[in-house]
């Protein structure tokens, strides 16, 4: 089945461009020119997409307001957010606003197809492991996956206490001794449970008791570079050149409001952090 893709652009020339190209490679498109027509398409009528391609510059309401909208509506739409303003800041305050992923304008149309089809693998990845989460053991589920090694290189190592859990070989390496994983043993490291709290980066789901809180990519990635360095304090520019690929020099407000949001979903007195910690003047530092 052809996905279908929701474009949020109002210049006509670059929607009708984008649009062409979309369903020239078999993407069924629908195209509005503001950000108050896609809220209401996306949350009053609850029209069904599996992308949305969200230009940050609307009339009225703009794509950080769009995108933000959605989060707060817990719909979960992969969102490809596009900009003319490349600075750094802007690409913190979109994924804070809960992007998935941005390209700045002008662009490649193979690079945005690329784009694109990286974020509907990605939901197609979780959709599949939530299914065979239910249906298949662990072992099953990871070979399901889709995923190569080129694909989770960075995720495929956690380490934690001295030790290194390697996830391509299947290894766990405590100084000179190394432990050969099964397929299910390394699955589980998916898990990372703590203080009654569970996070599935499989499904990208915080679980605590009864509640599920869907993460966004961005929420994942940042919680699970953090949770690599358990008890070790990582610094704002590892997090801008490690987990988003930025300049160490760009404004790091941005980290600051994805801290507090993430201590709003694992923390039980957000003002009273005991997991995730501030080292003033340094950065952060997770402790489980």
């Amino acid at each position: 089945m052809s996905s279908r893709v929701l474009v949020v652009e109002d210049e006509t020339h670059l929607a009708d461009g984008l649009k062409f190209n979309l369903e020239a490679e078999g993407y069924l498109v629908q195209v509005v020119g503001d950000g108050e027509s896609a809220i209401d398409r996306l949350l009053k009528t609850k029209e069904k997409f599996d992308a949305v391609v969200l230009d940050v510059m609307l009339p009225g309401i703009d794509g950080f307001g769009v995108a933000s909208a959605l989060r707060k509506a817990k719909n979960y739409v992969p969102v490809l957010m596009l900009t003319a303003r490349g600075r750094p800041e802007d690409v913190l305050e979109g994924f804070a606003a809960g992007a998935d992923d941005y390209l700045p304008k002008p662009f490649q149309l193979p690079i945005f197809l690329a784009r694109l089809q990286g974020l509907l693998r990605r939901t197609g990845w979780m959709s599949s492991g939530k299914k065979d989460s239910k249906e298949k053991p662990a072992g099953q589920k990871a070979a399901a996956s889709g995923k190569n090694a080129a694909q989770t290189a960075e995720e495929d190592l956690f380490t934690f206490d001295g030790k290194t859990l390697d996830f391509d070989t299947l290894e766990l390496r405590t100084g000179t001794n190394t432990v050969q994983l099964t397929l299910m043993e390394a699955k589980e490291e998916d898990l990372f449970t703590f203080d009654g709290k569970t996070l599935d980066f499989d499904t990208l789901e915080l679980r605590t008791g009864t509640n599920t809180v869907q993460l966004t990519l961005m929420e994942a990635k940042l919680l699970r570079h953090l949770i690599r360095q358990n008890g070790r304090t990582v610094s704002r520019k590892s997090i801008l050149e490690d987990v988003w690929d930025l300049r160490e020099d760009t404004d790091t407000r941005a980290i600051d409001n994805f801290i507090v949001r993430l201590r709003r979903y694992i923390e039980d007195n957000p003002a009273k952090p005991r997991h995730l910690l501030t080292v003033r003047g340094v950065g952060y530092r997770f402790v489980s």
